[in-house]
């Protein structure tokens, strides 16, 4: 799973054990389920086959607040018990013998999967998707909560015929009944149950090749038919070279890649089939500020280390996200170049020496750790294993770890002397200094970078300098300016010290750098000067929506008798997928005096319709946002606030609620609400009683 690169959460993770049923080993599972959207339940059966390994009383499933009907062991009945987390058998299991267990169910999931669109009168954006990492799946398939419980699962789903249906496995066949359609999948290998998955919608796909003949079908709304390239840029060539660099053929049969609304994290590495955010799906302009690449080789990569040989709990996550986010890192090494993978190990070396510094450092053994430490320090030790060892041992070491163990459970136990074994070295102290400590190493990083990287080099050396004469920063800068050759050098540099450069150099930025380089000056400047205000004004048409919401909102400010003039040239620029510019350009319009009066009540209604569920949590909080900014609250985006406080992402949840309390601050703010408390939902009234004590 990733974390999203933009906003970065800490997602703690909960893998929690579980008991462990290691008498019984389930072999296979025939599974068909039919989501009743409406209802927001999953009606389906099972057929699960199981050997006994050793003689035992009681054979159970992991099943969340489910009801059974129908159950047969070996096509006979058998005493069951339900206590709303466990399906349990009670007989004398004996050791060698096969059993074949059949039952219909009923689920109601709370969590894992999640029904949208069906309450309003769009059927376009009706979607059901899963997300059940670590434990989760249990809450619409009776299964495994324990990961090293691996099961060959071939799957049924029954649903509306108009909508596209996406599950692991290949595709068999497509059986017609009435308005619906059974969509039959087929696996070949086994799997964990948390990494069964299944998205609904409507979709269209563009089929493609790796060079090794694996199909790979990339899903895309058919209104997102002009983003399928920049969304999905060099797939195909990230999956090549994850095959060639870890050296292990793709364990699966075949990849499928399926963009979702509001989905809780970046994406999910089901297996052979990763359900990721839309917010990814994006235009070319937008591809440099946010794009899809390093997501997408992540859960590939997961599709290896993780689903392929999966952890044995909790303390091993490193196995899996360390992993996942170092080959990631690789791929965008050989996409974008190594002067991107070292300044990106830079900016995350010091975001872990930041965290540790505050005393929150973590070990990657613990199972408590956050994601920043399982991802990010996970992938700086990959990085300081392979200098330590070689590439050939890293590389040898790595095909035999997931050789001996496919299919199968490890521990960092296992890696560690798969690595020994092949580079002849004792890792101990690798292991102390990077897995066990909960402090970050960061001098032995920053040596690693400044050994690795010139254009790091002379960052650290230009810093030096500019710390030694603190009143000649610009003069330090504009000296070494025209030996530089890195981009990320002069973008890093105008980012932290562009406020005291001259207004000469700046303008020689703006009319001579790139676009990532001219962003930084957007971005670091707080005020600006009349002399560069042409040159300035250029930015509004950089290929960068982040420049051109920067430097819209800097002009607007700065100007303010070119308001109209701005406001004229960037109407209608919608920006990255949460609408970042049109959301700043309808606020301004709204407050700019003498703009378009006419055109107002239209700008408000845009803005307030971006609070409403059709559209994506991130664009409706930034509305929100905005509206709360200029008192623009109304009835219908006060409801859609209250309802948005229900919603299943948690920190979209809580920054919603947050700005309703703010809100409920205000003079008369409580009286606005009581009065649309009656033309509430349950859930809203519910919540509304809890949040105004009633």
């Amino acid at each position: 799973m990733k974390r999203s690169p933009i906003v970065i959460f800490f997602l703690f993770v909960q893998l929690l054990s579980s008991q462990v049923q290691d008498k019984v080993n389930f072999v296979r599972g025939r599974i068909a389920v039919y989501p009743r959207s409406h209802e927001k339940k999953i009606d389906g059966n099972v057929n699960y086959t199981f050997e006994i390994l050793e003689d035992v009383d009681s054979v159970f499933l992991d099943a969340i607040n489910m009801k059974f009907d129908g159950l047969e062991l070996n096509g006979r009945t058998v005493e069951m018990v339900n206590d709303g987390k466990r399906l349990t058998l009670r007989k004398d299991f004996k050791q060698g013998d096969f059993y074949n267990l059949k039952f219909d169910f009923e689920a109601f999931p709370k969590q894992t999967v999640y029904f949208l669109g069906w309450e309003d009168d769009n059927p376009s954006n009706n979607q059901i998707w899963t997300q059940g990492q670590g434990k989760y799946t249990s809450h619409w398939l009776p299964s495994f909560d324990d990961m090293s419980e691996k099961v060959e699962f071939d799957i049924t789903i029954i649903f509306d015929k108009e909508y596209e249906v996406i599950t692991n496995g290949k595709l068999k066949d497509v059986r017609y009944k009435d308005d619906v359609r059974e969509w039959r999948f087929k696996m070949q290998k086994p799997m964990s149950s948390y990494l069964v998955g299944f998205a609904i919608g409507h979709f269209d796909k563009k089929t493609i090749h790796s060079n090794s003949g694996v199909p790979i079908e990339l899903y895309f709304e058919p209104r997102d038919s002009l983003k399928v390239e920049p969304t999905y840029r060099y797939t195909q060539g990230i999956f090549d070279f994850l095959e060639n660099e870890i050296g292990v053929s793709y364990p699966w049969q075949n990849y499928k890649q399926v963009p979702v609304q509001d989905f809780l994290y970046a994406g999910m590495e089901n297996t052979g089939a990763t359900i990721f955010s839309n917010t990814f799906v994006v235009d070319s302009v937008a591809f440099l500020d946010k794009n899809y690449v390093n997501v997408n080789a992540h859960e590939l990569a997961h599709q290896w280390f993780g689903n392929l040989v999966t952890e044995q709990s909790g303390a091993h996550h490193w196995l899996h996200e360390g992993f996942a986010t170092y080959y990631a890192y690789l791929a965008e090494k050989d996409i974008f170049g190594e002067d991107y993978f070292y300044w990106h190990l830079l900016e995350t070396a010091n975001a872990l020496d930041n965290f540790s510094g505050e005393g929150n450092g973590e070990a990657l053994t613990n199972s408590g750790a956050g994601s920043l430490t399982f991802y990010e320090k996970g992938a700086w030790a990959l990085v300081m294993l392979r200098e330590m060892v070689g590439d050939a041992s890293f590389r040898k070491g790595i095909q035999d770890y997931l050789s001996a163990y496919a299919y199968k459970n490890a521990t960092i136990s296992n890696f560690m002397q798969e690595m020994e074994k092949t580079s002849g070295l004792k890792l101990s102290d690798f292991e102390n200094m990077w897995l066990q400590e909960s402090e970050f190493p960061m001098g032995e990083a920053n040596a690693f970078l400044i050994a690795k990287s010139s254009s790091i080099k002379s960052y650290f050396d230009i810093k030096m300098k500019i710390d030694d004469k603190l009143d000649s920063t610009g003069d330090v800068l504009e000296g070494e300016w025209d030996r530089m050759d890195s981009d990320f050098l002069k973008h890093q540099l105008i980012l932290d010290y562009g406020d005291k450069l001259s207004t000469q150099f700046i303008q020689k930025v703006l009319r001579t750098e790139n676009v990532k380089v001219r962003q930084a000056v957007a971005l670091s400047l707080q005020h600006v000067p009349d002399e560069i205000k042409t040159d300035f004004e250029g930015l509004l048409q950089d290929k960068s929506y982040i420049t051109v919401e920067t430097a819209l909102y800097r002009l607007w400010t700065d100007f303010p008798e070119y308001q109209k003039t701005y406001l004229d040239q960037t109407d209608r620029i919608i920006g990255l997928p949460n609408k970042n510019v049109r959301m700043l350009w309808l606020t301004l319009a709204l407050i700019t005096q003498g703009y378009n009066i006419q055109s107002k009540p239209e700008y408000f209604k845009e803005l307030s319709d971006y609070t409403s569920s059709e559209h994506h949590f991130e664009t409706r909080l930034l509305a929100f946002q905005y509206l709360k900014n200029i008192g623009g609250f109304n009835d219908a985006t006060l409801k859609n606030l209250i309802e948005a406080c229900g919603h299943h992402v948690w920190h979209f949840k809580k920054s919603c609620g947050k700005i309703l309390q703010d809100f409920l601050k205000g003079e008369g703010s409580m009286a606005r609400i009581e009065a649309l408390y009656p033309s509430l939902g349950l859930e809203e009234q519910q919540y509304l009683d809890k949040t105004l004590g009633k």
